[in-house]
Protein backbone atom coordinates (compact mmCIF):
# COMPACT_ATOMS: atom_id res chain seq x y z
CA UNK A 1 0.00 0.00 0.00
CA UNK A 2 1.42 3.30 -0.88
CA UNK A 3 1.19 6.53 1.16
CA UNK A 4 -2.34 7.87 -0.95
CA UNK A 5 -3.54 3.98 -0.62
CA UNK A 6 -2.99 4.48 3.68
CA UNK A 7 -4.10 8.14 4.08
CA UNK A 8 -7.36 7.39 1.61
CA UNK A 9 -8.34 3.83 4.23
CA UNK A 10 -7.36 6.41 7.72
CA UNK A 11 -9.67 8.80 5.80
CA UNK A 12 -12.68 6.62 4.96
CA UNK A 13 -12.22 5.23 8.29
CA UNK A 14 -12.69 8.85 9.93
CA UNK A 15 -15.52 9.02 7.58
CA UNK A 16 -17.19 6.06 8.67
CA UNK A 17 -16.78 6.54 12.16
CA UNK A 18 -17.42 10.31 12.54
CA UNK A 19 -13.92 10.56 14.72
CA UNK A 20 -12.82 13.81 13.28
CA UNK A 21 -14.84 17.24 11.95
CA UNK A 22 -13.93 19.01 9.11
CA UNK A 23 -12.75 22.15 10.22
CA UNK A 24 -9.80 24.17 11.18
CA UNK A 25 -9.97 22.87 14.91
CA UNK A 26 -6.75 21.44 16.05
CA UNK A 27 -6.12 17.39 16.21
CA UNK A 28 -3.40 16.73 18.90
CA UNK A 29 -1.97 13.61 18.36
CA UNK A 30 -0.07 11.48 21.02
CA UNK A 31 3.32 11.25 19.17
CA UNK A 32 5.80 8.54 21.16
CA UNK A 33 8.00 8.39 18.52
CA UNK A 34 7.10 4.32 16.85
CA UNK A 35 5.97 3.91 14.03
CA UNK A 36 2.46 3.84 14.98
CA UNK A 37 2.18 7.34 16.23
CA UNK A 38 4.39 8.97 13.40
CA UNK A 39 2.39 6.92 10.59
CA UNK A 40 -0.91 8.46 12.49
CA UNK A 41 0.52 12.54 12.73
CA UNK A 42 2.07 12.21 9.28
CA UNK A 43 -1.13 10.63 7.72
CA UNK A 44 -3.56 13.36 9.56
CA UNK A 45 -0.92 16.30 8.25
CA UNK A 46 -0.97 15.39 4.78
CA UNK A 47 -4.95 14.84 5.06
CA UNK A 48 -5.52 18.67 5.70
CA UNK A 49 -6.28 18.82 10.19
CA UNK A 50 -4.87 21.11 11.56
CA UNK A 51 -2.44 19.21 13.59
CA UNK A 52 -0.51 19.17 16.76
CA UNK A 53 1.84 16.63 18.41
CA UNK A 54 1.95 15.80 22.30
CA UNK A 55 4.96 13.81 23.56
CA UNK A 56 4.99 12.53 27.42
CA UNK A 57 8.64 11.98 29.06
CA UNK A 58 7.77 9.83 32.01
CA UNK A 59 12.13 9.89 32.36
CA UNK A 60 11.81 5.93 32.92
CA UNK A 61 14.13 4.33 30.41
CA UNK A 62 17.16 7.06 31.26
CA UNK A 63 18.51 7.81 28.21
CA UNK A 64 16.28 5.98 25.80
CA UNK A 65 13.49 8.31 27.12
CA UNK A 66 15.78 11.19 25.96
CA UNK A 67 15.89 9.64 22.68
CA UNK A 68 12.43 9.32 22.20
CA UNK A 69 11.54 12.88 23.22
CA UNK A 70 14.57 14.15 20.67
CA UNK A 71 13.14 12.01 17.62
CA UNK A 72 9.77 12.91 18.54
CA UNK A 73 11.09 16.76 18.11
CA UNK A 74 12.75 15.72 14.86
CA UNK A 75 9.37 14.26 13.31
CA UNK A 76 7.11 17.39 14.49
CA UNK A 77 9.89 19.63 12.97
CA UNK A 78 9.67 17.32 9.58
CA UNK A 79 6.08 17.61 9.27
CA UNK A 80 5.77 21.52 10.64
CA UNK A 81 3.71 20.58 13.20
CA UNK A 82 4.05 22.20 16.62
CA UNK A 83 5.10 19.77 19.68
CA UNK A 84 3.97 20.00 23.28
CA UNK A 85 6.09 18.07 25.56
CA UNK A 86 5.57 17.28 29.45
CA UNK A 87 7.94 16.27 32.05
CA UNK A 88 6.46 13.63 34.63
CA UNK A 89 7.47 12.79 38.24
CA UNK A 90 5.86 8.99 37.85
CA UNK A 91 7.26 7.92 41.16
CA UNK A 92 5.59 11.26 43.11
CA UNK A 93 2.27 10.41 41.71
CA UNK A 94 2.63 6.63 42.67
CA UNK A 95 3.48 7.68 46.27
CA UNK A 96 0.63 10.36 46.25
CA UNK A 97 -1.96 8.33 44.55
CA UNK A 98 -1.28 4.44 45.33
CA UNK A 99 -1.44 3.88 41.56
CA UNK A 100 0.45 1.11 39.71
CA UNK A 101 3.28 2.29 37.19
CA UNK A 102 1.26 1.94 34.26
CA UNK A 103 -1.97 2.89 35.53
CA UNK A 104 0.20 6.16 37.09
CA UNK A 105 1.56 6.60 33.61
CA UNK A 106 -1.86 6.79 31.84
CA UNK A 107 -3.10 9.03 34.83
CA UNK A 108 -0.68 11.53 34.32
CA UNK A 109 -1.28 11.52 30.37
CA UNK A 110 -4.95 11.14 30.26
CA UNK A 111 -5.00 14.10 32.59
CA UNK A 112 -2.28 16.08 30.79
CA UNK A 113 -3.94 15.47 27.34
CA UNK A 114 -7.64 17.01 28.68
CA UNK A 115 -5.88 19.84 29.89
CA UNK A 116 -4.19 20.67 26.25
CA UNK A 117 -7.35 20.00 24.56
CA UNK A 118 -9.06 22.93 26.71
CA UNK A 119 -5.93 25.02 26.18
CA UNK A 120 -5.79 24.85 22.83
CA UNK A 121 -9.56 24.43 22.16
CA UNK A 122 -9.07 20.98 20.19
CA UNK A 123 -11.66 18.99 19.05
CA UNK A 124 -10.08 15.83 19.78
CA UNK A 125 -6.55 13.66 20.53
CA UNK A 126 -5.76 11.23 18.10
CA UNK A 127 -4.11 7.93 19.60
CA UNK A 128 -2.01 5.41 17.16
CA UNK A 129 -3.85 1.84 18.32
CA UNK A 130 -3.73 -0.38 15.43
CA UNK A 131 -4.63 -3.82 14.78
CA UNK A 132 -2.88 -5.88 16.28
CA UNK A 133 -3.26 -3.96 19.25
CA UNK A 134 -7.15 -4.59 19.66
CA UNK A 135 -6.00 -8.38 18.90
CA UNK A 136 -4.33 -8.52 21.54
CA UNK A 137 -6.56 -6.35 23.60
CA UNK A 138 -9.23 -9.47 22.48
CA UNK A 139 -6.91 -11.57 23.93
CA UNK A 140 -5.87 -10.34 26.85
CA UNK A 141 -9.68 -9.65 27.87
CA UNK A 142 -10.73 -13.39 26.80
CA UNK A 143 -8.10 -14.70 28.55
CA UNK A 144 -8.94 -12.92 31.98
CA UNK A 145 -12.78 -13.82 31.54
CA UNK A 146 -13.98 -10.78 30.14
CA UNK A 147 -17.93 -10.54 29.36
CA UNK A 148 -19.41 -8.81 26.22
CA UNK A 149 -17.82 -5.31 27.45
CA UNK A 150 -14.10 -6.60 27.41
CA UNK A 151 -14.55 -8.55 24.05
CA UNK A 152 -15.94 -5.18 22.41
CA UNK A 153 -12.11 -4.30 22.31
CA UNK A 154 -11.04 -0.49 22.03
CA UNK A 155 -13.71 1.77 20.28
CA UNK A 156 -12.91 3.81 17.71
CA UNK A 157 -13.65 7.01 20.00
CA UNK A 158 -14.01 7.35 23.66
CA UNK A 159 -15.11 10.70 24.25
CA UNK A 160 -12.03 13.22 23.11
CA UNK A 161 -9.84 10.18 22.11
CA UNK A 162 -9.94 8.96 18.65
CA UNK A 163 -8.27 5.73 17.33
CA UNK A 164 -8.07 6.34 13.25
CA UNK A 165 -5.84 3.82 12.56
CA UNK A 166 -7.81 0.84 14.40
CA UNK A 167 -8.15 -1.17 11.15
CA UNK A 168 -4.87 -0.49 10.05
CA UNK A 169 -1.86 -3.30 10.55
CA UNK A 170 1.53 -3.27 11.45
CA UNK A 171 2.68 -4.06 8.40
CA UNK A 172 0.74 -1.08 6.53
CA UNK A 173 1.83 1.05 8.63
CA UNK A 174 5.68 0.25 8.15
CA UNK A 175 5.51 0.30 4.39
CA UNK A 176 3.20 3.97 4.57
CA UNK A 177 6.39 4.67 6.88
CA UNK A 178 8.54 3.70 4.31
CA UNK A 179 6.98 4.87 1.52
CA UNK A 180 7.13 8.71 3.00
CA UNK A 181 10.94 8.76 3.85
CA UNK A 182 9.76 8.38 7.93
CA UNK A 183 11.64 6.74 10.45
CA UNK A 184 10.94 5.58 14.20
CA UNK A 185 12.16 4.58 17.74
CA UNK A 186 11.57 1.23 19.54
CA UNK A 187 10.87 1.16 23.10
CA UNK A 188 13.32 -1.57 24.41
CA UNK A 189 10.85 -2.79 27.24
CA UNK A 190 8.38 -3.96 24.21
CA UNK A 191 10.77 -7.20 24.57
CA UNK A 192 10.36 -7.93 27.91
CA UNK A 193 8.00 -10.69 27.71
CA UNK A 194 7.57 -10.76 31.48
CA UNK A 195 4.81 -7.81 30.44
CA UNK A 196 1.42 -10.02 28.83
CA UNK A 197 0.81 -7.86 26.25
CA UNK A 198 4.40 -8.19 25.37
CA UNK A 199 4.31 -12.35 25.35
CA UNK A 200 1.26 -11.87 23.08
CA UNK A 201 2.41 -9.70 20.74
CA UNK A 202 6.11 -11.50 20.51
CA UNK A 203 5.04 -15.14 21.23
CA UNK A 204 1.02 -16.49 21.06
CA UNK A 205 0.24 -14.15 18.41
CA UNK A 206 3.00 -15.26 16.25
CA UNK A 207 2.53 -18.64 17.10
CA UNK A 208 -1.13 -18.70 16.28
CA UNK A 209 -0.68 -16.56 12.93
CA UNK A 210 1.63 -19.72 11.89
CA UNK A 211 -1.04 -21.76 12.15
CA UNK A 212 -3.91 -19.34 11.01
CA UNK A 213 -2.27 -16.99 8.71
CA UNK A 214 -5.20 -14.01 9.20
CA UNK A 215 -5.34 -14.94 12.81
CA UNK A 216 -5.21 -10.70 13.69
CA UNK A 217 -7.67 -10.01 11.14
CA UNK A 218 -9.97 -12.54 12.31
CA UNK A 219 -9.52 -11.60 15.87
CA UNK A 220 -9.74 -7.85 15.16
CA UNK A 221 -13.45 -8.30 13.05
CA UNK A 222 -14.55 -10.39 16.24
CA UNK A 223 -13.84 -7.46 18.39
CA UNK A 224 -16.24 -5.30 15.26
CA UNK A 225 -19.13 -7.78 15.91
CA UNK A 226 -19.21 -8.28 19.60
CA UNK A 227 -19.54 -4.28 19.76
CA UNK A 228 -21.94 -4.10 17.27
CA UNK A 229 -23.72 -6.58 19.30
CA UNK A 230 -23.37 -4.72 22.98
CA UNK A 231 -25.42 -2.08 22.77
CA UNK A 232 -28.13 -4.06 21.86
CA UNK A 233 -27.11 -6.55 24.58
CA UNK A 234 -27.04 -3.69 27.18
CA UNK A 235 -30.40 -2.20 25.95
CA UNK A 236 -32.04 -5.95 26.54
CA UNK A 237 -30.77 -6.06 29.77
CA UNK A 238 -32.09 -2.69 31.01
CA UNK A 239 -35.55 -2.87 29.52
CA UNK A 240 -35.87 -6.82 30.78
CA UNK A 241 -34.18 -5.66 34.50
CA UNK A 242 -37.07 -2.97 34.65
CA UNK A 243 -39.92 -6.14 35.09
CA UNK A 244 -38.45 -7.50 37.92
CA UNK A 245 -37.45 -4.45 39.95
CA UNK A 246 -39.60 -3.65 42.98
CA UNK A 247 -39.52 -0.85 45.61
CA UNK A 248 -36.93 1.77 43.29
CA UNK A 249 -34.04 -0.47 42.98
CA UNK A 250 -33.70 -2.02 46.76
CA UNK A 251 -35.75 -5.60 46.09
CA UNK A 252 -35.59 -7.90 42.63
CA UNK A 253 -38.55 -10.72 42.62
CA UNK A 254 -35.96 -13.18 41.66
CA UNK A 255 -39.03 -15.88 41.25
CA UNK A 256 -40.60 -14.27 38.51
CA UNK A 257 -37.61 -13.96 36.75
CA UNK A 258 -36.65 -16.98 37.20
CA UNK A 259 -40.73 -18.51 35.62
CA UNK A 260 -39.97 -15.74 32.68
CA UNK A 261 -36.54 -16.73 31.06
CA UNK A 262 -34.60 -20.10 30.22
CA UNK A 263 -32.22 -20.66 33.00
CA UNK A 264 -29.16 -19.86 31.75
CA UNK A 265 -30.88 -16.29 30.70
CA UNK A 266 -32.27 -15.65 33.81
CA UNK A 267 -29.12 -16.72 36.01
CA UNK A 268 -27.12 -13.98 33.40
CA UNK A 269 -29.77 -11.43 33.70
CA UNK A 270 -29.60 -11.75 37.66
CA UNK A 271 -26.07 -11.14 37.77
CA UNK A 272 -25.97 -7.72 35.34
CA UNK A 273 -28.50 -6.56 37.41
CA UNK A 274 -26.33 -7.54 40.58
CA UNK A 275 -23.07 -6.81 39.07
CA UNK A 276 -22.90 -3.02 39.81
CA UNK A 277 -23.35 -3.81 43.79
CA UNK A 278 -20.12 -5.92 43.68
CA UNK A 279 -21.91 -9.56 43.42
CA UNK A 280 -20.31 -12.13 40.76
CA UNK A 281 -21.85 -14.86 39.06
CA UNK A 282 -21.67 -17.38 41.97
CA UNK A 283 -23.82 -15.38 44.17
CA UNK A 284 -26.22 -15.50 41.30
CA UNK A 285 -26.28 -18.95 40.86
CA UNK A 286 -26.59 -19.89 44.78
CA UNK A 287 -29.36 -16.90 44.86
CA UNK A 288 -31.40 -18.81 42.08
CA UNK A 289 -30.44 -22.22 43.97
CA UNK A 290 -32.00 -20.56 47.57
CA UNK A 291 -35.07 -19.29 45.60
CA UNK A 292 -35.72 -23.22 43.92
CA UNK A 293 -35.65 -24.76 47.50
CA UNK A 294 -37.23 -22.15 48.91
CA UNK A 295 -34.90 -21.20 51.81
CA UNK A 296 -33.87 -18.02 53.29
CA UNK A 297 -30.32 -16.94 52.63
CA UNK A 298 -27.94 -13.96 53.14
CA UNK A 299 -25.32 -12.55 50.46
CA UNK A 300 -22.52 -10.78 51.05
CA UNK A 301 -20.82 -8.48 48.04
CA UNK A 302 -17.19 -7.41 47.77
CA UNK A 303 -18.77 -3.65 47.74
CA UNK A 304 -20.46 -3.30 50.95
CA UNK A 305 -24.14 -4.88 50.10
CA UNK A 306 -25.87 -7.01 51.62
CA UNK A 307 -28.89 -9.02 50.20
CA UNK A 308 -31.52 -11.12 52.11
CA UNK A 309 -33.79 -13.40 49.88
CA UNK A 310 -36.98 -14.44 51.71
CA UNK A 311 -40.03 -16.03 49.68
CA UNK A 312 -38.07 -15.50 46.48
CA UNK A 313 -37.84 -11.64 46.87
CA UNK A 314 -34.04 -10.48 47.11
CA UNK A 315 -33.89 -7.13 49.41
CA UNK A 316 -30.50 -5.38 48.82
CA UNK A 317 -28.94 -2.80 51.40
CA UNK A 318 -25.52 -1.60 51.64
CA UNK A 319 -23.93 -3.02 54.69
CA UNK A 320 -22.86 -1.12 58.12
CA UNK A 321 -19.18 -1.11 56.78
CA UNK A 322 -17.34 1.51 55.00
CA UNK A 323 -17.81 1.68 51.54
CA UNK A 324 -14.33 0.57 50.10
CA UNK A 325 -13.15 2.91 47.44
CA UNK A 326 -13.25 1.40 44.44
CA UNK A 327 -14.41 2.18 41.03
CA UNK A 328 -17.92 0.42 39.69
CA UNK A 329 -18.84 -0.24 36.14
CA UNK A 330 -22.15 0.83 35.47
CA UNK A 331 -24.51 0.35 32.29
CA UNK A 332 -27.43 3.18 32.90
CA UNK A 333 -30.97 1.75 33.32
CA UNK A 334 -33.75 2.91 34.96
CA UNK A 335 -32.50 2.45 38.14
CA UNK A 336 -28.62 2.24 39.02
CA UNK A 337 -27.07 0.20 41.87
CA UNK A 338 -23.97 1.17 43.41
CA UNK A 339 -22.85 3.17 46.74
CA UNK A 340 -25.23 5.58 46.13
CA UNK A 341 -28.57 5.21 44.14
CA UNK A 342 -29.13 6.86 41.06
CA UNK A 343 -33.23 6.83 39.19
CA UNK A 344 -32.68 7.22 35.24
CA UNK A 345 -35.84 8.04 33.06
CA UNK A 346 -35.30 8.48 28.95
CA UNK A 347 -37.43 10.40 27.39
CA UNK A 348 -37.58 12.00 23.55
CA UNK A 349 -36.42 15.60 23.48
CA UNK A 350 -39.85 17.09 22.90
CA UNK A 351 -41.02 16.67 26.77
CA UNK A 352 -37.35 18.21 27.66
CA UNK A 353 -38.60 20.63 30.32
CA UNK A 354 -35.16 20.96 32.73
CA UNK A 355 -35.65 21.80 36.33
CA UNK A 356 -32.90 23.80 38.78
CA UNK A 357 -32.11 20.89 41.16
CA UNK A 358 -28.78 19.86 42.24
CA UNK A 359 -30.10 16.42 42.66
CA UNK A 360 -31.09 16.30 39.20
CA UNK A 361 -28.44 16.49 35.79
CA UNK A 362 -30.21 15.83 32.40
CA UNK A 363 -28.09 14.28 29.47
CA UNK A 364 -27.60 13.78 26.28
CA UNK A 365 -28.52 9.76 25.58
CA UNK A 366 -25.68 9.30 23.30
CA UNK A 367 -23.82 8.72 26.66
CA UNK A 368 -25.05 4.90 26.43
CA UNK A 369 -23.50 4.62 22.93
CA UNK A 370 -20.44 2.22 23.86
CA UNK A 371 -19.01 4.60 26.43
CA UNK A 372 -17.50 3.09 29.57
CA UNK A 373 -19.02 4.57 32.94
CA UNK A 374 -18.14 4.37 36.19
CA UNK A 375 -19.41 5.60 39.75
CA UNK A 376 -16.57 6.17 42.04
CA UNK A 377 -15.48 8.08 44.78
CA UNK A 378 -14.02 11.11 44.03
CA UNK A 379 -10.28 11.44 44.22
CA UNK A 380 -7.49 14.34 45.43
CA UNK A 381 -6.91 15.91 42.48
CA UNK A 382 -9.97 15.35 40.42
CA UNK A 383 -10.96 17.95 38.01
CA UNK A 384 -14.30 18.78 36.13
CA UNK A 385 -15.81 20.95 33.73
CA UNK A 386 -18.50 22.41 35.47
CA UNK A 387 -21.38 23.13 33.20
CA UNK A 388 -21.75 26.93 32.44
CA UNK A 389 -18.20 27.63 33.64
CA UNK A 390 -14.91 28.28 31.60
CA UNK A 391 -11.86 25.73 32.57
CA UNK A 392 -12.13 23.69 34.74
CA UNK A 393 -12.55 23.38 38.53
CA UNK A 394 -10.92 21.21 41.01
CA UNK A 395 -13.64 18.74 42.72
CA UNK A 396 -12.38 19.62 45.90
CA UNK A 397 -12.85 23.28 45.42
CA UNK A 398 -16.99 22.50 45.32
CA UNK A 399 -17.08 20.24 48.25
CA UNK A 400 -15.37 23.19 50.41
CA UNK A 401 -17.61 25.48 48.60
CA UNK A 402 -20.57 23.58 49.07
CA UNK A 403 -19.71 23.63 53.30
CA UNK A 404 -19.20 20.16 53.30
CA UNK A 405 -17.85 18.83 56.19
CA UNK A 406 -15.10 16.66 56.32
CA UNK A 407 -17.26 13.42 57.37
CA UNK A 408 -19.62 14.64 54.08
CA UNK A 409 -17.03 14.77 51.70
CA UNK A 410 -16.13 11.30 52.11
CA UNK A 411 -19.52 10.20 51.13
CA UNK A 412 -19.28 12.02 47.66
CA UNK A 413 -18.99 10.23 44.12
CA UNK A 414 -18.64 10.88 41.02
CA UNK A 415 -19.98 9.48 37.39
CA UNK A 416 -17.51 9.37 35.20
CA UNK A 417 -17.56 8.63 31.46
CA UNK A 418 -14.32 6.95 30.16
CA UNK A 419 -11.80 9.78 31.56
CA UNK A 420 -14.10 12.79 32.44
CA UNK A 421 -16.47 13.45 35.24
CA UNK A 422 -20.22 14.06 34.28
CA UNK A 423 -21.43 14.76 37.39
CA UNK A 424 -20.41 15.55 41.42
CA UNK A 425 -23.60 13.70 42.22
CA UNK A 426 -25.65 15.74 43.82
CA UNK A 427 -23.68 18.96 43.80
CA UNK A 428 -22.69 20.09 40.26
CA UNK A 429 -22.47 18.62 37.14
CA UNK A 430 -20.21 18.74 33.88
CA UNK A 431 -20.15 20.09 30.52
CA UNK A 432 -20.61 16.82 28.92
CA UNK A 433 -22.91 15.01 27.40
CA UNK A 434 -25.39 18.19 27.91
CA UNK A 435 -28.79 18.55 25.83
CA UNK A 436 -28.32 20.82 22.79
CA UNK A 437 -30.44 21.38 19.88
CA UNK A 438 -29.26 17.80 18.35
CA UNK A 439 -30.21 15.64 21.03
CA UNK A 440 -32.51 13.29 20.07
CA UNK A 441 -33.76 11.42 23.23
CA UNK A 442 -32.35 12.55 26.43
CA UNK A 443 -31.81 11.26 30.15
CA UNK A 444 -32.69 12.60 33.56
CA UNK A 445 -30.57 11.12 36.31
CA UNK A 446 -31.66 11.79 40.08
CA UNK A 447 -29.92 11.10 43.18
CA UNK A 448 -31.97 9.01 45.26
CA UNK A 449 -31.44 10.17 48.77
CA UNK A 450 -33.76 7.88 51.39
CA UNK A 451 -32.39 4.73 50.20
CA UNK A 452 -31.61 2.19 53.11
CA UNK A 453 -27.86 2.36 53.90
Amino acid sequence: MNGNGFEHKVAEYITAHRLLRDDDSTVIVALSGGADSVALLSALHNLGYNTAAAHCNFHLRGAESMRDMHHAADIARRLDVTLHVKDFDVPARMQTTGESLEMACRSLRYEWFLNLLEREHAQAVAVGHHLEDQAETFLLNALRGSGIAGLAGMLPANRHIVRPLLECSRREIEQYLNYRGLSFVTDSSNADNSFRRNSLRNEVIPAMERQFPKAVEQLAATTQKVAGNLSLYNYAVAELARRFRQDGNNTINIKSLYAAMPAEAGRTLLFEMLRPMGFNMTHATNMIKAMRTSETAAFRSNSGYDAELCRGILTLHLAAAAIPATEYPVTLTHDIATPVHISVERQPIRTFMPERDPDTIYLDASVLDGHSLCIRPWRRGDRIRPFGMKGTKLVSDIMTEARLTPSEKEHIWLLTCDEEILWVIGLRASVHFTVSPSTRNYLRLTLIRNNPR
